[in-house]
Parts: C-alpha cells; structure tokens; sequence
C-alpha cells in the first residue's frame, strides 16, 4: 500500500468553474471567482476586508507594507514557523525577535513576547500552528499597551475559531494559505484580511503594482496612475475559480477532517497513556480546522526511526519546521542553538501523519498499525 503524506482535493465542479473564465475571457485578476471567493470570506468569517492574493507570502508581505515597516524596525514571532513569516518583513529592513513556543499548543508563548519588547518593536505576529489559535486575548493586551500591530499569521488557521472568532480576524490584520498543501486550496494562493478601515483603500493600491487601477475599474476615477509603492500580488481567476469550490465546500472538507483527526487520536489514545508518544493538545477554547495530525516522539533518533520504518512501508510521513534561529541566516542575526529549548525540542520530536480529504479508513488503520508496531519495537 503506497499513502502520500498530502493529496490535493478536487470537486467535481473546478473545471466547469475554469471553462467559464475562458468563455468569459478573463484571466487576469479580480475578476468574477475572485470576487465571489472575497464576498463569502467577507461573509462567513465576519472580515472587514479580504483581499485575494497570489500566496500567504504576499498577503503577509503588503500587511507590512500597510504598517510602514522600516529598515531597524524588531518584530516579534516564533522560530518556530515557515520562512515566509520572517522574510515578508525582512524584505523590509525588519530583525525577527524570536520568542520560544508552548510546549503543548506549538504556538508562541504569550507568556515570553512582553520581555522581549524594545523601543524598536513594530509588531507581533502569532502562527496558528496546525490550525490552533494562539492566546489572541493576551497578545492583543500586550499589543496595545505597547502600541503594536498584531499580523497574524493564519496560513494553517483558515476555518478556525480562537474564542468563537475567526483566525486571521483577531489581529490588525491576517493572512491565509490556499497552497495545495492546506485544507482549502487552488495550488498556490492567499489572502489579506484587514480589520480597519483606515488600510482598506491603500491595501487595494499596494496590490494593484502601486496603482489606482481598482478605483478606474470601478468608475471612480477616469484614468489610473502610479500613487504609491505596491507590486503584482493579484491571483489569477483560473485559480480563483479552482478555490471558489473549495470555499463553497468548506464545512464538508472540515468534517470529513475532523473524522480522521478523531480517529487517530482515538487509536493513539493507548499509546500516549503509556507514555510512548504525546498527542496533539487542542485548548478548549480554540475551534481547530484540523490542518494536521502530529505525534511527538521522546527523541529525534526515535522520530527518525518511525519515519524511516513508515517510508518502507510506503506511509510517506514527515517531519517540520527546522527552527529558525538556527538555521544559516537565523546564525548570521546571531541566534544560535541552545536559544529556544522547546522549540528546538518540538522540531526534532514531530512526526506528521498522512492527513488527506480523500485518506480511507482502511489506509488510515494501515497507518495506524505500523506506527504502533513500530513504536512499541523501540
């Protein structure tokens, strides 16, 4: 039996979806899908303003254009994270200040951010890891005791709750992850949500290259020109078209997730109370959208052990992150190892399980039965 790690989604109705952007001829951005993936987001979640973009990447790259990030400026964020959460800023002249993770949650420890604020911080941005919201109560306080932006990063978090509000509308302003790698996809894609007014109009500009073309094409303006900085972040409505379905059917995605979450914790459960391995920690007051199923090994050579075994049985699991303090660029700002202990701890004891729409139960009780053979071997 071979079982990837991810197998992108498709629903019946992306290609019917695609054939009318070309009866329609028109490819390029903001164009009908686009619009209706906005509007339902707008909607469902409760956002203010939604913007499509062409990754998460680029949503997080124009919140800190919008906050007018500076060459010196500190943000505040967990090492523990894709690259792209700190390159959206240090693209900018911004140092990354990294602050260690919750050992049981993965997400930042609100309780280490206050510490770490000088009078160079701009702002913070808590990763959602695995779709479990961070302590958005806690860090929006410190934040505004400070005079801080909150930018959250989402990109796992999309249909996730923290409180019974939506991830990535807690902050100043979030960003999403439509990668074929999240629960909701279009191969690659994001999205900008943005909670005050104030920003609405220039996150438009900063998205259009630097242009008020979206007023031209709204008749507000008889004629668009170059007002700001801004670049080429605007999906096209091929792939706007493939997400719309996945949007329309997020809820049935999350359920059948939510299953198969269910039923690994459910068949782990005995392992964990032996102590073999540590399951994943949801708090109760995070609504998770089950981006990922997650067991944590006592150590790396036991972790590296069950991920070879699996692989020999065709199971392609896999680990995370490699920290970012420790990494070449993360020594050249000076970190080094020994800095964040339980995130260097946590990367090098995850194993991530296959986590698919379409895994069965039969290849989810395969998975099941080799992980547990094998753990109860070491």
């Amino acid at each position: 039996m071979k079982i990837p790690f991810n197998k992108p989604l498709v629903f019946k109705n992306e290609m019917t979806n695609i054939k009318k952007v070309f009866q329609n001829y028109r490819f390029s951005g903001d164009g009908e899908f686009t619009k209706k993936c906005s509007r339902l987001m707008e909607t469902k979640f409760g956002a203010n303003k939604v913007l499509l973009t062409t990754s998460c990447t680029h949503a997080l790259e124009m919140a800190f254009i919008l906050i007018n990030l500076r060459p010196g400026d500190e943000v505040i964020c967990p090492s523990y994270t894709f690259v792209s959460t700190v390159n959206a800023f240090m693209l900018r002249g911004a140092r990354p200040v990294f602050v260690d993770i919750r050992e049981d949650t993965l997400n930042i420890d609100e309780n280490l951010i206050e510490e770490k604020i000088t009078k160079k911080t701009k702002a913070i941005v808590p990763v959602h890891y695995a779709g479990v919201g961070c302590n958005m109560d806690k860090i929006n306080k410190i934040a505004r005791k400070y005079n801080l932006f909150v930018i959250e990063d989402a990109a796992q978090g999309v249909n996730a709750k923290y409180k019974g509000e939506f991830l990535g509308t807690i902050g100043d302003m979030g960003t999403y992850s439509f990668h074929e790698s999240k629960n909701y996809q279009c191969g690659e894609g994001g999205a900008l949500l943005i909670k005050n007014e104030f920003f609405f109009e220039r996150a438009e500009i900063i998205r259009e290259k630097g242009t008020n073309r979206s007023k031209f094409f709204r008749g507000e303006v008889d004629k668009y020109t170059w007002v700001d900085v801004g670049s080429s972040y605007l999906p096209a409505e091929i792939l706007t078209a493939v997400l719309y379905e996945q949007l329309k059917n997020m809820d049935v995605i999350k359920k059948k997730r939510k299953q198969i979450f269910e039923y690994y914790y459910k068949n782990f459960k005995d392992l964990e109370l032996r102590e073999k391995i540590r399951l994943p920690v949801i708090p109760v007051e995070c609504g998770t959208n089950y981006h990922m199923f997650y067991i944590l090994l006592s150590s790396e050579s036991e972790r590296n052990y069950l991920l070879t075994k699996l692989k020999e049985k065709g199971i392609y699991a896999t680990f995370h992150y490699i920290p970012l303090h420790t990494s070449p660029t993360g020594k050249k700002l000076e970190y080094k190892e020994g800095d964040l202990p339980i995130t260097e701890k946590i990367s090098s004891q995850i194993l991530r399980l296959p986590m698919f729409y379409e895994l069965t139960e039969k290849e989810q009780a395969y998975v099941i039965e080799n992980v547990i053979k094998f753990i109860q071997s070491i």
